[in-house]
């Protein structure tokens, strides 16, 4: 699946939520785009070529939902998250 077709109703399916939850799945789904962008360096047309980009920004988004506190427990980073994003990675320095 191409990230560009991702939609906020499948980022609620992934998150075993219900559409008339209060959540607002649109948010989640900009922010979590926006971070691969701004972790990868890609464009919109090339995250498209990577499928396993949607699986990363799936998983942002539940990570996103799931730790909706102000403070932060625990500064580790989700590895699938990691691993998929540097390989596609223009942004290494």
């Amino acid at each position: 699946m191409k990230l560009s077709t991702l939609t906020p109703v499948e980022v609620l399916a992934f998150l075993r939520l219900e559409e008339d939850d209060d959540l607002p799945a649109d948010m989640l789904l900009t922010a979590a785009k926006s971070y691969v962008k701004g972790y990868t360096g890609l464009t919109d047309e090339e995250l498209d070529q990577y499928e396993d980009i949607t699986v990363a920004v799936l998983a942002i988004c539940a990570d996103l939902y799931e730790n909706r506190l102000l403070t932060v427990e625990s500064g580790n980073v989700n590895r699938v998250i990691d691993a998929i994003l540097s390989m596609h990675s223009k942004n290494l320095l």
